[in-house]
């Protein structure tokens, strides 16, 4: 997955608290034990600081994942780790929901917070 392809603009309210939600609802990616298709939803919450995220260079960077075989914790975990090294939100927790696979669903949420 290409970090690389996100892209920032200047958060015009950094002295503001305020919540942005990204949802993406056809996020795919790729079994690595079966290499069949994984079909989940992404939520992405953060509270900025002095950047935002462009939402057209997210989508791209969602696409990378299409045909990578990863784990879902590992998606959750890439996505947080990516998305604060954009950002350096002040919080930021990123939520998949993945659909059932052999009557089982799963749901990964991890969580950022500055410390500053």
């Amino acid at each position: 997955m290409k970090k690389e392809l996100l892209e920032i603009f200047d958060n015009t309210y950094p002295d503001r608290d305020y919540t942005i939600e990204i949802v993406n609802p056809e996020f795919t990616s790729v079994c690595p034990k079966t290499g069949l298709p994984d079909f989940g939803i992404i939520t992405v919450r953060y509270v900025p600081d002095k950047t935002c995220i462009e939402l057209k260079s997210l989508k791209y960077y969602f696409l990378e994942f299409r045909n990578a075989g990863i784990f879902y914790e590992n998606i959750t975990n890439k996505i947080l780790d990516d998305l604060v090294a954009a950002l350096q939100p002040r919080s930021l927790s990123v939520i998949s929901e993945w659909k059932a696979r052999g009557g089982i669903t799963e749901t990964v949420t991890v969580n950022y917070k500055s410390s500053h």
